[in-house]
């Protein structure tokens, strides 16, 4: 049967004619499928067009010298393999290669088996991860969970989110991230970051809502000194201090609306102008916006740009609340659990029936952030083994506060309001400790001999 495995794509770029028709020569002959360009400019033309599986660039070069291919290249090889060479190399040369995203490095002259042997380690890495990623996959698919970063997931819709969000980890494609407070946008932004090639630079956080107006453009931007009033120096702003890596724009609702304006520029032109700065400077910044607000019904309200809105509405993740996705609760428990173990040196094993019950019926309005803190809490408190209800403190429904004492007796009275209230609360807490007098009282806040005092005084016999 004939094999029809296809030939590996490879690009040499070398400023010598010699060393590119020698490469050529000897990887033809190794069956790569091999392209040649005399400079890193050439070659980035070449990349434009084609998608190559290796890349051997030479590093002193005229016109674009290897490492400013690699920066200008960055967002543009999606996996491919660089290896570098250099007949001027050094150890710091080859670490500098490395941080801008090259695997292999090679010092001239070399011989021809050091090319074969840095290919085949690269194709055999590459294959090992392809392995890596099918197996985790397979155990994902076994075990009906899912995470991605440092989320965990089993429900359908988060796995769906998940594999959108490594899609979009592999390209510079801005993000608008959708959901309520605590569905965990800036987990599924600091995921995309980490999950891309961009995950050596920084992802830099900045929350719209939480910065005034007035000092808004200059963190953002930047200024120049004398730019105004105590701008004694030059300060970098929050875009120059994400270059090369990630911004993240929480709460993008807030943005006011002349910063709204420069924003789209920065979109638009991939630059910036710090504040009284006479010319712009190009940055290479990816840009993940997310908000809780309906950003098309703040359209319609004028309140934000519609220009801005698709400019940024590239690729949409919506987060849905905790209530919607209630198979997830059990795995997201048995995650913080396990860490809050470790932070909190507890032996917590899990929860009991009961309290997991009470979990999943909760309607969770501060979503996976509430869940968390709830959590933490119980185990702050908990001297058990499994946290029970006794220890689970969460807020009221409507439902229940519409069933408070204050319901069912009339007039004003203090003193009629504390024997119902008292009578109501401490019926509760026995209920919900089974009986159990010493943990009622805990729960109430008053001692043991005062429990039993009032529950002689109000018949209660529990």
């Amino acid at each position: 049967m004939e094999d029809t495995k296809p030939q590996k794509r490879l690009l040499v770029i070398d400023d010598e004619a010699n060393m590119r028709h020698m490469l050529a020569t000897v990887l033809k002959k190794a069956d790569y499928v091999v392209d040649l360009a005399s400079d890193g400019a050439e070659g980035l033309q070449l990349i434009e067009q084609t998608r190559y599986d290796f890349i051997l660039c030479d590093i002193k070069m005229p016109k674009m010298g290897g490492m400013e291919f690699l920066e200008a290249s960055r967002d543009k090889i999606n996996g491919t393999t660089i290896i570098m060479m250099s007949a001027y190399g050094s150890i710091d040369t080859a670490i500098g290669a490395m941080k801008l995203g090259a695997y292999d490095y090679i010092s001239k002259p070399f011989k021809t088996d050091e090319v074969y042997l840095a290919l085949k380690k690269a194709e055999e890495r590459e294959r090992l991860k392809k392995e890596n990623r099918l197996l985790k996959e397979r155990i994902q698919s076994i075990e009906g969970d899912y995470n991605f970063g440092k989320m965990v997931a089993k429900s359908k819709v988060m796995r769906d989110i998940f594999q959108l969000a490594e899609k979009a980890a592999q390209y510079k494609t801005t993000v608008m991230i959708l959901g309520g407070s605590g569905t965990g946008k800036e987990l599924i932004a600091r995921g995309i970051h980490q999950s891309g090639q961009r995950f050596q630079a920084p992802l830099v956080p900045v929350n719209c809502g939480g910065i005034p107006e007035t000092l808004l453009e200059s963190e953002l931007f930047g200024y120049k000194k004398g730019a105004f009033t105590g701008a004694d120096r030059n300060k970098k702003g929050l875009f120059q201090e994400a270059e090369g890596g990630t911004i993240l724009l929480d709460e993008i609702g807030e943005l006011p609306l002349p910063l709204q304006v420069k924003l789209l520029r920065v979109l638009q032109e991939n630059e910036i102008r710090p504040i009284g700065e006479a010319r712009s400077m190009k940055i290479d910044v990816r840009v993940i916006a997310a908000t809780a607000k309906n950003l098309e019904e703040e359209v319609h309200k004028g309140t934000f740009r519609k220009d801005l809105f698709y400019r940024l509405n590239v690729l949409t993740i919506k987060l849905p609340p905790l209530k919607e996705r209630t198979e997830d609760i059990p795995l997201l428990c048995k995650h913080f659990i396990n860490r809050f173990n470790k932070i909190l040196t507890k032996e917590v094993t899990g929860l009991t029936p009961g309290a997991m019950a009470q979990l999943l019926e909760y309607p969770w309005p501060g979503n996976v952030r509430e869940l968390e803190n709830v959590l933490e809490r119980a185990m702050v408190i908990a001297d058990d083994s499994q946290l029970s209800t006794e220890h689970l403190l969460l807020e009221q429904s409507q439902a229940e506060l519409d069933t408070q004492p204050s319901a069912f007796f009339d007039g004003l009275s203090l003193k009629s309001a504390q024997k119902v209230v008292e009578e109501d609360l401490i019926t509760r807490a026995l209920q919900k400790t089974a009986g159990n007098r010493t943990r009622a009282a805990r729960l109430l806040e008053i001692s043991h001999p005062s429990l039993l005092s009032k529950m002689k005084a109000y018949n209660i016999d529990l």
